[in-house]
């Protein structure tokens, strides 16, 4: 019966990443019929175990937990689902009454919070909203001083709501999962301007005190701390605010390798546990001694494993109770009733009961890196024959000797992490740290037994955490200087799924104590992901991706052996732009490095990530009609392995004596034509009519095969004479999800739908790949890796084309998974 019961774990676990694949959710009855075989099929094992037949009785298990977790999360998803905001209420003033239910987020742009809805009215009538909304503050444009938000404090707001939707690219962050995870069913913004009704404030509910405890406690360290950076750190440390960690800082901890100690791991739950078992069981003997009646009812071994286990799942619910914080306290809490019980379980059971747990908790956990970097870790280390988390609450506190372990052990315990891991990171992040074996063997217990005690101890004595500034600002020195070393992190292009499993395989053979001829099998394993290319286009031929930045520009043309950028994307808020978000991680994750840089001309929206792709790649030639790099004269023509590149805008006379153009920002726009002997792009910025009708006039015999929507599809471009000289077959939209200025303009696509023109929309096909050799194609991001949590509208982007010229198969993707 026992072996029935362990097959229940991974059947679960396997059952609730089928669900995860779905398209499209299920009517709930599916769901519950699936629940219902769940449970007679659980029946039949239990019979099959009586009379004997264990094979069988494992098998139905097996079975039976697939379905139950293919059913139970679908059932949870449908539910969701069927809070989802109407469309009719997309973009309208609603008048809302509710709760701040998470720690406000802080930034250049203004405030973000979580709102837990109680009613919602819109022009008197009372309307049906989502449970939980995420919405915005934003101090432009506001009148006067925002109001202080706190968690747990209840408002009324006018707000404008719309369904969630994020980028959807390669290897992408996945915002609607996120948002789904977090139960979140629409984003919005509480409208602020001049003649918008103020937020009215009323009072405090007492709800969400442990989000209410955790902005005191954030709020406290910011006013003590005066390095906003340092004080970033601490934020993180105790009450787990990601955010407080500004972007500089996250790129040297990922290139150094530590980024994992700067949010509540496992290691620092540990700890906590730790010091909580011991100084509740000194405190419960010297109990004894006044009332030893108190050890008779509850030994002191038992009080002090329990308590610590109780405050350190009180401490990891205060952090913010992510993934690595969940594995540790159920761990831990295995390990507590199995110890307490005299009984011991094989590694490999605690171990996928809880992530069956987890699991049960969030499904969605699943998707999550974090998921995957946290059990896999813990895994190897278990198998490897370390003591790391295999922490025993009930033992006494540690010598130093113990705490600290001998350097050849943490050498070795790090050294297996780093090899085991490096083709999930590979997968994961498309980056490996080289210096994160150095940089860890500092970093680790330096925050771990320095930095957080000390930053956790400050919650109860302020003064400490001065000392704890000074200790992250003295890390700091250290990781700035590995990471300014050339070789600190190498990019790689992700691999596909199926060669990075292989290659974890290939690492956790390594680091086992297995024969060396075993272990050096997995040298062959590993060698495929380290040396893995994507495929490119064939010589002569070239391919077109306009990558979804929002609204705003940003292109990828790749030929056999060369990239160009054309654009790189908006400039979101004063920290934040396409270029650091989504630009320089998709090219990286691509193994892409761009020969040349085009910026069509100056407006943020084309140019706003231009610092952190300059950044990325400096060696890279730039040309533009603003002054970045090279000025872009008409004339201008390269060929790039049988792939002629030719810049057809602007004229030369259109540049003043000092350089700067003498139109305005759009008229400037570099206008570039990639073609060979058959195919043809066309490129052309924010280009108005009049600068379209002049080049289509000035060279008539101009053809395309695929055209970026000028001007993101504004009215104020693709005239028809545009349109009627270069022919095109394809049209690419790069726009926001319901942007302000109404991009692209009916106008516009009435002149595409009259030619028979086929276009896709960025909002609805994400990034959109392009392909010279089957130009009658274009590819869907969106649609092809669509999961039921995703924005999807049926009833947008309907054209003319015929059946088949979209694309949406999963076979529409570039030469690489999507995580």
């Amino acid at each position: 019966m026992a072996w029935i019961a362990l097959a229940i774990l991974p059947g679960w676990v396997l059952g609730v990443a089928l669900q995860l694949q779905q398209a499209a959710l299920w009517p709930m009855r599916v769901y519950a019929l699936w629940l219902l075989v769940s449970a007679v099929l659980g029946g039949l094992a239990l019979v099959c175990g009586r009379r004997g037949n264990g094979s069988l009785a494992i098998a139905l298990a097996l079975c039976a937990s697939a379905l139950a977790g293919v059913g139970l999360t679908g059932v949870r998803a449908a539910h969701f689902a069927d809070q989802a905001l109407p469309p009719a209420l997309e973009g309208i003033d609603i008048q809302l009454t509710g709760r701040v239910a998470s720690l406000p987020q802080r930034n250049a742009e203004g405030v973000r919070f979580e709102f837990a809805m109680e009613s919602a009215v819109h022009e008197g009538q009372a309307v049906r909203l989502p449970s939980l909304l995420q919405l915005g503050w934003y101090s432009r444009g506001s009148v006067g001083a925002g109001p202080d938000w706190h968690a747990g404090d209840r408002w009324r707001l006018t707000v404008r709501l719309r369904r969630p939707h994020g980028n959807s690219n390669p290897h992408g962050f996945d915002r609607e999962r996120w948002l789904w995870e977090n139960g979140i069913g629409a984003t919005g913004y509480v409208r602020n301007g001049p003649r918008d009704p103020r937020p009215v404030f009323l009072g405090a509910s007492g709800w969400h005190p442990v989000e209410s405890a955790r902005q005191a406690v954030s709020e406290r360290i910011r006013q003590r701390v005066d390095d906003p950076r340092s004080a970033g750190v601490l934020a993180a440390l105790v009450v787990g605010d990601q955010s407080a960690i500004e972007h500089s800082d996250w790129a040297v901890f990922r290139s150094t390798g530590v980024a994992h100690l700067m949010s509540i791991s496992g290691l620092h739950v540990t700890l906590f546990a730790w010091l909580a078992t011991a100084l509740l069981g000194r405190f419960w003997r010297r109990v004894g001694r006044v009332w030893p009646r108190a050890l008779l009812a509850l030994p002191a071994p038992v009080a002090a494993a329990w308590g610590g286990l109780a405050l350190a799942g009180a401490y990891a619910l205060f952090s913010g109770w992510g993934v690595p914080a969940q594995r540790t306290v159920l761990m831990l809490a295995v390990v507590v009733a199995l110890r307490l019980s005299a009984r011991q379980w094989p590694w490999a059971a605690v171990w996928t009961l809880v992530m069956a747990v987890v699991l049960l908790l969030d499904p969605w956990a699943l998707m999550q890196p974090g998921f995957w970097l946290s059990f896999v870790a813990v895994g190897i280390l278990f198998a490897s024959g370390s003591r790391v988390e295999q922490v025993d609450p009930l033992d006494a506190v540690p010598r130093w000797r113990r705490w600290g372990g001998s350097a050849l052990g943490m050498l070795r315990e790090q050294a297996t992490i780093t090899v085991a891991l490096t083709p999930l990171s590979l997968l994961l992040f498309g980056q490996v740290s080289l210096v994160g074996l150095v940089a860890n063997l500092v970093a680790i217990p330096w925050v771990t037994l320095v930095v957080t005690p000390l930053a956790l101890l400050g919650v109860l004595l302020a003064p400490l955490w001065d000392a704890a500034a000074l200790a992250v600002q003295g890390l700091g020195i250290w990781l700035a200087w590995l990471a300014e070393w050339p070789w600190a992190a190498v990019f790689r292009a992700i691999p596909p799924g199926s060669l990075a499993v292989a290659g974890v395989l290939g690492g956790v053979l390594l680091v086992l104590r297995l024969p060396w001829a075993v272990r050096l099998a997995g040298v062959l394993l590993l060698w495929p992901v380290m040396t893995w290319q994507p495929l490119r286009p064939a010589a002569g031929e070239f391919d077109v991706m306009a990558i979804d930045v929002g609204q705003g520009g940003a292109v990828l043309v790749r030929t056999a052996n060369h990239s160009l950028l054309y654009d790189t994307g908006p400039r979101y808020s004063p920290d934040s732009d396409a270029g650091q978000r989504v630009v320089v991680p998709l090219l990286r994750a691509l193994g892409e490095v761009p020969d040349t840089v085009v910026v069509s001309h100056r407006d943020s929206d084309h140019s706003g990530g231009s610092a952190a792709v300059r950044a990325a790649w400096p060696a890279a030639r730039w040309l533009s009609s603003f002054g970045e790099g090279e000025r872009c004269v008409a004339g201008q023509r390269w060929a790039w392995d049988g792939v002629d590149f030719e810049v057809l805008h602007p004229a030369p006379a259109l540049y003043g004596p000092d350089g700067q153009g003498l139109r305005s920002t759009n008229a400037m726009s570099c206008v570039l034509r990639v073609s060979h002997a058959k195919e043809a792009a066309w490129l052309s910025g924010d280009l108005d009519a009049e600068g379209e009708t002049r080049m289509a006039m000035a060279r008539p015999e101009l053809r395309a095969s695929l055209m970026l929507s000028p001007h993101h599809g504004s009215a104020s471009s693709s005239s028809p004479v545009l349109l009627n000289t270069l022919r095109p077959r394809q049209v690419m939209i790069q726009s926001g999800y319901r942007n302000r200025f109404g991009h692209p303009a009916p106008l516009v696509l009435d002149r595409y739908r009259e030619r028979q023109l086929t276009w896709v929309e960025s909002p609805q096909c994400g990034a959109a790949l392009w392909r010279s050799e089957a130009s009658q194609t274009v590819h869907c991001h969106r649609q092809a890796m669509r999961r039921y949590w995703h924005h999807f509208d049926a009833s947008a982007g309907a054209k003319p084309a015929a059946p088949g010229d979209l694309d949406t198969g999963t076979d529409a993707l570039p030469p690489v998974p999507v995580d």
